[in-house]
């Protein structure tokens, strides 16, 4: 069942949003060469709760962490520990999510740790523009699989693939709800979007196959190929125009 939000409610989305998107942003600006994933998770719970807000993840089906910190050809739900040492070279997705006034936020982003190499920044930028793709289809009257299927095709326009086992997801008073945002497919199926509905789009993709694994951890995931992967996301709400990005500071994106 998909709950359409009120304005009442997108308010308070608005606010659960911002500091979200104020996690994701301390935890891009704390990676450098020599930090533990450890220590990112820390800088994310701090923020979060320091603006009165609960980390969404934290406890989630029993993750142990406040953000999901994946390191290059980690996918998603990496574990952070204090003996992950990021590197020179790697790429960290952070994914976080904050939980306030019974709404939650979550988004995610790609960062590279000092130079990278130039594929890898390719990846960064394109996983990244693929999001922009997709809402350009975010309006009412379109379809889930527009979204969809724009992400799937600039990516692999550009040499990349789109990752099937994981997708995105309603969010609101709970941080996974209906419907299903798949970054893959064909347009013109599934449900209609409509004003009200709130949404994470979050591609996922890999230099490689699309094929993906997980670890013995019961959480990390990982390219089957070893190759890099990137991610980024948003929640954004169906409105009667363009869409808005909820998990914003002020308008800003990160």
């Amino acid at each position: 069942m998909i709950h359409l939000k009120s304005e009442k409610e997108l308010e308070r989305m608005r606010v659960a949003g911002r500091i979200t998107a104020l996690a994701r942003k301390a935890a891009a600006d704390a990676v450098r060469p020599g930090v533990t994933t450890g220590e990112i998770d820390r800088i994310v719970r701090k923020t979060i709760e320091d603006a009165g807000a609960k980390p969404s993840f934290l406890g989630y089906g029993g993750f142990p962490g406040s953000a999901c910190v994946s390191v290059n050809d980690e996918v998603i739900h990496g574990i952070p520990s204090k003996h992950h040492v990021v590197r020179e070279g790697d790429i960290v997705k952070v994914d976080v999510g904050a939980y306030i006034g019974g709404y939650h936020g979550d988004c995610a982003c790609t960062v590279p740790c000092g130079e990278v190499s130039e594929e890898a920044m390719r990846l960064i930028e394109v996983t990244r523009q693929s999001f922009y793709e997709g809402i350009k289809f975010a309006r009412e009257g379109y379809r889930v699989s527009d979204i969809s299927a724009a992400v799937q095709a600039y990516v692999e326009k550009n040499g990349f693939s789109v990752v099937r086992a994981y997708v995105g997801h309603g969010v609101g008073e709970n941080l996974h709800e209906s419907p299903e945002v798949p970054n893959f497919g064909h347009p013109g199926h599934g449900i209609r979007l409509q004003r009200g509905m709130t949404i994470a789009v979050e591609p996922m993709v890999n230099v490689g196959v699309y094929d993906v694994k997980v670890l013995p951890d019961g959480w990390t995931v990982k390219t089957r190929d070893g190759k890099l992967s990137a991610h980024y996301e948003n929640t954004i709400a169906i409105t009667d125009g363009e869409p808005e990005i909820l998990t914003s500071i002020d308008g800003e994106v990160l």
